[in-house]
């Protein structure tokens, strides 16, 4: 048994060193080591062998199956080495290759200017206030003082849903809300940023939509010479320490009185050109004296708290800062036209 034992080991040694492929490996090990393999067969008869002989087969068998299992293991170890190193080879990538460039987004420049007003406002202790853009007539119209077939209402002609609800003409209504839920009692120091709706023809200068920033103070002893302090300062960290402001009576149905502001033309700094018609200057806001009437609509007492209000769009500003010579460019979408903003 002995003898058969060496000669098998011999023979699968011969087989297994000419080995090319895992398939014909696992064959070899399945023909030598599994259960009804050439090793196993020649096992079962040790049960003929005498009790001294038994030991000296059974340790001649372990060295044959464990020289036949080595050679296995090695071989199955190289095929694995081979394959991966072929996988490798296929996947391979190069990393000299340059990446593909993410597009980055960038803030639209109506935002950048939102961001920047806010800034300077809160930087004055304002706080923002936010309100529905789809308002109803007594916040939008009757509480700043615009009753129902008043004729300044023409001037802000909406999208109507129903009678009593339609698209905001204005951010005042955001105003009303919250001086109504002051109760009338303490100050008030907001500005309200958003988007209203008025009813018109699209072109270079006009939009059916458009931003809109107000604001607002009230407590008591309020000045108009407030009202002018806080507009030079904001202006001025706007478009730079020299810019100047005029004030030119005119009438809003919610302040009393009321004034146009004017700045120093941010293009020529107030000597003249063709963007501020030469007049050295340009209007950006409205603004005046918070109306008895509005105060107690929102629920103050007109004879212990006044205040002042004022309002600019956003667009215009924008469209000043930037050189934008067209309102709808904002409105497009056209990436062309945003690219050249992402860098603001």
């Amino acid at each position: 048994m002995k003898e058969r034992l060496e000669e098998l080991k011999e023979i699968a040694v011969s087989a297994l060193s000419k080995v090319l492929d895992p398939q014909e490996l696992n064959d070899l090990r399945v023909k030598y080591l599994g259960k009804k393999g050439e090793l196993t067969e020649v096992l079962r008869g040790m049960g003929s062998l005498s009790a001294e002989e038994r030991p000296v087969i059974g340790q001649v068998a372990n060295e044959v199956r464990g020289a036949i299992e080595g050679l296995i293991t090695n071989l199955q170890e190289k095929f694995r080495a081979e394959e991966t190193a072929q996988r490798l080879a296929a996947e391979t990538i190069d990393v000299t290759l340059p990446g593909r460039p993410m597009n980055a987004g960038a803030l639209h420049p109506l935002h950048k200017v939102i961001q920047d007003i806010e800034d300077i406002f809160i930087g004055m202790g304002y706080e923002i206030a936010e309100g529905p853009e789809v308002e109803n007539d007594f916040y939008n119209f009757e509480a700043l003082n615009l009753p129902k077939n008043h004729p300044a209402r023409d001037m802000q002609d909406s999208f109507y849903v129903t009678d009593e609800i339609l698209m905001r003409t204005q951010t005042s209504p955001v105003q009303i809300r919250t001086m109504q839920a002051k109760k009338g009692q303490g100050p008030i120091k907001i500005i309200c940023p958003g988007k209203v709706f008025r009813r018109d023809d699209d072109d270079a200068t006009h939009s059916f939509q458009f931003y809109q920033m107000e604001g607002l103070v009230v407590d008591k002893n309020i000045r108009m010479s407030d009202l002018k302090g806080t507009l030079l300062q904001f202006v001025q960290q706007m478009y730079g320490k020299d810019t100047q402001i005029r004030l030119r009576p005119s009438f809003f149905p919610f302040t009393e009185p009321s004034a146009e502001v004017d700045v120093t033309c941010v293009t020529c700094g107030g000597d003249g050109c063709r963007i501020c018609k030469h007049t050295g200057w340009l209007e950006i806001l409205g603004s005046g004296m918070v109306h008895p009437e509005v105060l107690r609509m929102g629920g103050y007492d007109p004879e212990e708290y006044s205040g002042f209000a004022f309002g600019l769009g956003i667009d215009r500003i924008a469209m000043l800062r930037y050189g934008i010579d067209d309102i709808r460019h904002l409105y497009t979408n056209d990436l062309r036209f945003l690219k050249q903003f992402s860098r603001i």
